[in-house]
């Protein structure tokens, strides 16, 4: 995918300029790269945000448009975030050349049910979520789409698995799993006497509770990572 995004020239850099351009309504950056001086510009922040929530993300290659400058092909390499507002505070663009290979981090999904896990009763987990490809500017995929419908347990996808592309190659590691069917954790059963020890207790499953609590937020972290 393909974006346009004006951008204004800023005079300096330095905190002070980058507060007075928030107050202005828009968002401080910086545009550097291929050799180039770095030079602080400032976005609309909703036209920014439009991209960064798009399918590509921060993958989407960005016409950039500053007056009396020529038009620039760039990433959005990294942006900062408030905390609480989630508005972008600062954002960096990173200058690509259209015909030099770049490195950047896609996401991995998942279409079909594996036979795993509707004939055998296995659970599917993933392993690792993104990988690193290595492409043209113009080839960046929005993302790699495993089929996982023929794994049965015990069995999983790695790196090395992904049909070949023409326009990418992936830069992760070969033997990284990326997702594998597995068989769940047997919960023990208590013996009559440790249940009956169990029963007379005050909390008897509280602790358990707070550890499945504990690790489907570990689970369901989606950090939003700066690329």
């Amino acid at each position: 995918m393909e974006a346009t995004l004006e951008a204004t020239a800023r005079d300096t850099f330095g905190k002070n300029e980058a507060r007075r351009t928030r107050r202005d309504g828009r968002v401080p950056g910086v545009l550097y790269g291929e050799g180039k001086e770095a030079t602080p510009i400032s976005v609309e922040p909703r036209a920014l945000l439009r991209i960064l929530h798009s399918d590509s993300g921060a993958n989407t290659l960005i016409a950039l448009k500053v007056p009396g400058q020529s038009e620039t092909r760039v990433l959005v390499k990294e942006f900062q975030l408030d905390p609480v507002t989630h508005q972008v505070l600062h954002a960096d663009f990173y200058r690509v050349a259209m015909d030099k290979a770049i490195q950047v981090t896609i996401p991995v999904t998942v279409k079909g049910e594996p036979k795993g896990v509707k004939q055998q009763g296995g659970i599917m987990e993933f392993i690792r979520r993104e990988i690193v490809v290595e492409c043209l500017p113009a080839d960046i995929p929005e993302n790699v789409e495993l089929d996982a419908s023929e794994l049965m347990l015990h069995q999983g996808i790695r790196v090395r698995d992904i049909p070949a592309s023409p326009k990418w190659k992936a830069i992760t590691e070969g033997e990284a799993m990326l997702v594998h069917v597995i068989m769940p954790k047997a919960e023990e059963a208590a013996a009559p006497a440790d249940a009956a020890a169990a029963a007379a207790t005050a909390t008897p499953a509280e602790p358990e509770v707070i550890k499945k609590g504990k690790k489907e937020e570990t689970d369901e972290e989606a950090p939003e990572k700066k690329k």
